[in-house]
């Protein structure tokens, strides 16, 4: 290894400096502030814990994204955290057992083998929130109403939503009787949008023509919310089952669109992400220029089973770096206020004084090691006939 080489960081690893670090640590307690007056109890899972736990129920599809290590006094296989939701999950079923509804928000790292998308880091940072034991409409509405405040509070100018139901699919696959090999070639160019390899597909699967036209007509059922009538005719014949899909997305649509307005959804009958654990609404926000969500969810009831005891839940979890970049945030630091080296009790007590207000005071300790361009201060404290009183810097 080079002297060069042990500086650098490895792909997809970034370190923040103080402007933005500022932002970001703002805008988590922002977030978390936010999530406090809707009610929801701030939890903080470990970084790290056994994979027996990690990677149950929904951990299972972060599989191939969390780092493993063994545990040097168990000899247990330990993983680092690639998502806060089965965390969540654990202890609600375990740590404290409410009976009612729970409530829950965090925001801390998440560690990635490997990048979600090629710009994507490694090591994101998760804020979100996961609402256990309640089944009703009346959750998915109040966890995508937190959502489009969440981006409201970090100052988001577009509120972009997809909405999906897996549900749907479900109905479909069981309507057309597709065992699991099928269902999951089908799933997997669905979610590729692979127009002309799903009609070879059908072609080759599926006998039912009318079944078969439906199928090739799911990638183009998206777009605003007369998508849900089209898909209702479409599926009302043949596969009455996900009608029930349709209905739930239409009243949280209703719901949505009167309290945010402003807010832009787009409806995607297609949409499966998160289909081997989610178990309906599925939801996420982008930004105009920024090729990835910003923020997903859904709903994911049963997580619970897994560890012995079936819960109801939803929830979602933002990307605070994402939002950071996105907000109208300015990426500076609050200039502060250069203190000289006080060795006497009235200058101490002025500088402490300063502090308790609020006010950033750097003090200069000597002026062999000042520079004053890099301390970000536009005043100074200077002794002026026997007091200490703020003034301008002096260019």
């Amino acid at each position: 290894m080079t002297y060069a080489d042990r500086w650098l960081l490895p792909d997809g690893i970034a370190e923040i400096l103080p402007a933005q670090a500022e932002d970001i640590e703002q805008l988590r307690r922002d977030m978390l502030n936010l999530y406090h007056r809707w009610g929801y109890d701030l939890v903080i899972p470990p970084v790290l814990e056994f994979t027996d736990s990690l990677l149950t129920g929904l951990g299972q599809d972060l599989d191939l994204l969390t780092f493993k290590v063994t545990d040097q006094l168990s000899g247990r296989s330990m993983g680092l955290r690639a998502d806060i939701t089965p965390q969540t999950a654990r202890m609600d079923a375990h740590s404290f057992k409410r009976e009612g509804v729970n409530r829950l928000c965090y925001a801390g790292h998440v560690v990635h083998t490997r990048p979600k998308s090629p710009l994507a880091t490694r090591t994101p940072i998760q804020a979100g929130v996961e609402l256990f034991g309640e089944a009703s409409l009346s959750a998915d509405i109040e966890v995508v109403s937190l959502l489009l405040e969440s981006l409201q509070t970090a100052g988001v100018k577009q509120l972009n939503i997809d909405l999906g139901h897996v549900g749907i699919y479900r109905a479909l696959a069981a309507a057309t009787q597709l065992d699991d090999q099928q269902e999951m070639a089908l799933f997997t160019l669905l979610q590729q949008k692979a127009v002309s390899d799903i009609d070879a597909w059908v072609a080759e699967q599926i006998a039912q023509p009318n079944i078969a036209k439906l199928i090739r007509a799911l990638p183009a059922l998206c777009g605003g919310v007369e998508v849900l009538e089209q898909a209702r005719k479409l599926l009302s014949e043949y596969v009455p089952d996900a009608l029930q899909a349709i209905d739930e997305l239409q009243q949280i649509a209703a719901v949505i669109a009167e309290r945010y307005p402003a807010a832009n959804l787009y409806f995607d009958i297609s949409e499966l992400r998160g289909y081997h654990y989610h178990t309906g609404l599925v939801f996420a926000a982008f930004a105009p220029g920024y090729g990835q969500a910003i923020a997903n969810g859904g709903r994911y009831d049963h997580i619970g089973e897994v560890f012995g005891r079936a819960r109801p839940a939803t929830g979602f979890a933002v990307d605070l770096g994402a939002l950071n970049t996105l907000g109208s945030t300015v990426g500076l630091l609050e200039p502060g206020i250069l203190a000289p080296e006080v060795s006497d009790t009235l200058g101490w007590q002025a500088v402490q004084q300063l502090r308790q207000q609020g006010e950033r005071v750097v003090c200069t300790l000597s002026e062999s090691s000042l520079v004053r361009e890099e301390l970000n201060c536009d005043r100074e404290l200077v002794l002026d006939n026997g007091q200490y009183l703020v003034k301008p810097i002096s260019k």
